[in-house]
């Protein structure tokens, strides 16, 4: 359908999970697309398969933790393409924590990764977009724990929570710029990061998708492809002038109760 025709896209956190699947909806609906993470050898090989799909496509080696990385990733799409047009943060942390036994130095890495790189990416793409004057799109993957969570996410939760009011804040600060920033609260997806955490805190085994999908409403987790159809929904111009909503994309309805 061509809704990212002639568009630049940076996904931040983009080298697996529900950030590739962006990058890769992204190439199929017309975009150059660049992806940014800290390890090369999986941003490097999504890049390759983008371009042998007939995709333009850029690997930028960042830590999104750090702040001068976060913004230095948009200034070299910037020098890339000559502009950025849409922004993803999908970079998220989600190691476990408790109110009682989080450590200064684990929260520190929450606000790091799930809202200070987000913010100065941010920063960075609005800069570009306003001395522009040009219109621009930006999309924060945020999280349905946001709401309150689990237990054992409240650092995540407490840097998500702040990833969702920055993105209020920012999406009415940018209006009158036709900057548009929206959010995501995503509910349980089945994700190469997320396999990873349930095997590590959790000592899932193998059978840990299905055994989930069982306690789930629609029988099985959140795609990334599906939530990455949405995120360039919400990217293109046929999401209209929606800004500043942060859409529970889950398949638990907050607030109903049995």
């Amino acid at each position: 359908m061509g809704l990212l025709d002639d568009k630049v896209v940076l996904v931040g956190g983009g080298t697996q999970g529900v950030g590739a699947a962006v990058a890769r909806a992204a190439v199929r609906e017309g975009a150059a697309v660049a992806v940014s993470g800290r390890r090369p050898e999986p941003g490097e090989a999504l890049v390759t398969e983008l371009s042998a799909a007939g995709g333009t496509a850029l690997y930028v080696r960042a830590d999104l933790a750090d702040a001068e990385q976060a913004k230095a990733s948009v200034a070299e799409v910037v020098d890339a393409y000559g502009r950025i047009d849409c922004l993803v943060n999908s970079a998220g942390l989600t190691s476990r924590g408790t109110l009682l036994d989080t450590t200064p130095e684990l929260f520190d890495a929450h606000i790091a990764v799930n809202l200070k790189g987000p913010f100065f990416a941010m920063q960075a793409a609005v800069a570009d977009m306003t001395a522009r004057k040009a219109p621009g799109t930006i999309v924060n993957i945020i999280t349905s724990s946001a709401h309150g969570g689990q237990p054992f996410l409240a650092p995540y939760v407490a840097a998500k929570a702040g990833l969702a009011g920055l993105t209020r804040n920012a999406a009415h600060a940018h209006r009158w710029d036709r900057i548009r920033i929206n959010g995501l609260n995503i509910g349980w997806t089945a994700t190469e990061g997320e396999d990873a955490t349930q095997r590590a805190f959790h000592g899932a085994g193998d059978d840990w998708r299905e055994q989930a999908a069982a306690r789930l409403p629609m029988g099985r987790l959140g795609r990334p492809d599906d939530i990455a159809d949405f995120v360039v929904f919400l990217l293109s111009e046929r999401s209209g002038v929606v800004t500043g909503s942060v859409i529970d994309w889950d398949q638990n309805v907050l607030g109903g109760l049995d």
